[in-house]
């Protein structure tokens, strides 16, 4: 299988459901605009994003997908479904549960997690509201997510990555038809939240369906395997939740800023997720089950070379993005989200959130490489030690920079924090011998920051002014971006050409 073909088809999927999710932006900005009952929803759908990112892509996949792959490359069918049966009933279990839970503990959550909103008892009980309909989407998603882990493996990776497109789907329908169908039009996009996690699971089903994978419930948990996966899910748990600490730590902080500040951090955030999804949860979606397999086949010089071409590749593509992202921040907010109620006010807060972001997205991209290769060896412990001195880092650093550049602040500590998280996971990887990094990275790494140099150049010369932006149609905004971004693309793998760097030999890696 050709990895870098697998990768561009993710990619692709997951551009799609990218591009639909800054449309779905778009749209609630022009909508709802920035305030009271955005900053309302936007707590009230990231407490259950928070728990999703815990249970389901964060501790779960880590554990559950190494323990499937080497199921799958040693034992037989059958055992694989009884992994798959157990697994996905003790799941579901959990998620009653923790659903049940967030429902009726709603108030206390939003005390935890936003207590700046106690001040205001009508932007606080919205916040409860919109909780309680939002909450039951981490028992949908977390099904998603393991079904697909069980598509991964089994090599059905453009399902999963197409999945999240009918949450933006919902939302977009949602916002567009049915917001005057409530008295509080905010309502309508946590009822669409919660039907776009059911949506995203029946879209499933039938190619869990193809590969003979449908779970079933049994109760019966004396499987050696699962005991296995639940043992490297606690350090797992521990560590995930310490990055998802980190950012609720900021919603806390912001919840006592001026209000816009959890907006403004949330679209931030999107557009900062944009190249983090694409690239980032690509490659790590294609990587973790390769590297899965290659180290349970001990194809040890598979499994390095792995790592390295996940490497190049993550700078290669992830520097630009930042450097890019960072530059045209406001021709790219302008564009998405300065109509309707969303005032140039807005686009300028918006900005300070995405340069600060984009200082650490290589940070963030490189992780996702790198994470995936200690969770390959069933070794979670070291990203969970890793993880919680970056934490402490994280808010050291909040502390320092919340004073200054508010909410701005809080995005460039976290965004720091993802270059400290890398920046020692690559130590330690290479410390364990793990794997050794191949020939003339040096020289690799000075083409890339010449070529970031004059795409620089470029950009900052044609990219003009906010008053320019703000004043353009929506037919001018999307034409001039459009040409920042392809002719700066241009520019940048033009001064790659001419510098020696062989982007098809990169492009062409095989998975042995």
């Amino acid at each position: 299988m050709n990895i870098s073909r697998t990768l561009a088809n993710v990619s692709g999927m997951t551009t799609l459901s990218r591009i639909l999710g800054f449309l779905r932006d778009s749209i609630i900005a022009a909508t709802f605009g920035v305030g009271v009952a955005t900053d309302a929803f936007f707590v009230a759908f990231k407490i259950p994003n928070l728990l999703r990112r815990i249970s389901a892509e964060g501790a779960f996949t880590q554990a559950f997908i190494p323990i499937l792959a080497e199921y799958k490359a040693k034992k037989s069918k059958r055992d694989v479904d009884l992994l798959i049966n157990k697994v996905a009933t003790l799941l579901a279990i959990i998620l009653v549960i923790i659903t049940l839970i967030g429902i009726f503990g709603a108030p206390w959550l939003i005390y935890i997690s936003a207590p700046g909103f106690s001040s205001d008892p009508d932007k606080f009980m919205l916040t409860v509201e919109l909780l309680r309909i939002t909450f039951p989407y981490i028992l949908f998603i977390s099904l998603v997510s393991m079904a697909g882990g069980i598509l991964n493996t089994f090599g059905k990776y453009n399902v999963p990555a197409f999945t999240p497109v009918w949450l933006n789907v919902s939302l977009i329908v949602g916002a567009l038809f049915f917001s005057n169908s409530f008295s509080e039009p905010v309502f309508v996009l946590a009822w669409a939240v919660f039907i776009g996690g059911i949506l995203q699971l029946i879209f499933q089903l039938p190619f869990l369906s193809q590969i003979n994978c449908i779970p079933r419930a049994d109760f019966d948990f004396k499987e050696p395997g699962l005991w296995k996966m639940m043992k490297l899910m606690i350090p797992a748990i521990l560590g995930v939740s310490i990055t998802q600490i980190s950012l609720l730590i900021n919603t806390i902080f912001a919840s006592f800023l001026a209000t816009g500040s959890v907006s403004w951090l949330y679209y931030a955030d999107r557009l900062m997720e944009f190249p983090a999804g694409v690239l980032g949860v690509a490659l790590s979606t294609v990587l973790l089950p390769s590297l899965s397999k290659s180290f349970s086949d001990n194809k040890h010089i598979e499994y390095s070379r792995l790592i390295n071409w996940g490497l190049r590749l993550a700078v290669l593509l992830g520097a630009p993005a930042a450097v890019a992202l960072g530059i045209l921040s406001i021709p790219i907010i302008s564009t998405l989200f300065f109509y309707g109620a969303f005032t140039q006010h807005d686009v300028v807060m918006t900005q300070y959130a995405v340069i600060a972001y984009s200082i650490g997205l290589i940070g963030l991209i490189l992780v996702k490489v790198l994470a995936p290769a200690f969770y390959a060896q069933q070794n979670i412990k070291t990203p969970v030690k890793i993880a919680i001195f970056t934490l402490f880092c994280t808010q050291f650093m909040n502390l320092i920079f919340i004073g200054y550049f508010k909410h701005a602040g809080l995005a460039l500590a976290v965004g720091l924090g993802a270059c400290i998280n890398a920046g020692l996971l690559f130590y330690f990887l290479k410390k364990y011998k793990a794997f050794k990094l191949e020939t003339q990275w040096l020289s690799f790494i000075l083409k890339i920051i010449s070529a970031l140099i004059v795409m620089s150049l470029f950009l900052l010369y044609s990219r003009g002014t906010i008053e320019e932006w703000t004043s353009f149609s929506l037919l001018g905004k999307i034409s001039r971006l459009f040409f920042l971004v392809s002719s700066g693309s241009a520019v940048y793998f033009l001064a790659l050409f001419l510098l020696g760097i062989n982007l098809k030999e990169l492009l062409n890696k095989k998975i042995i």
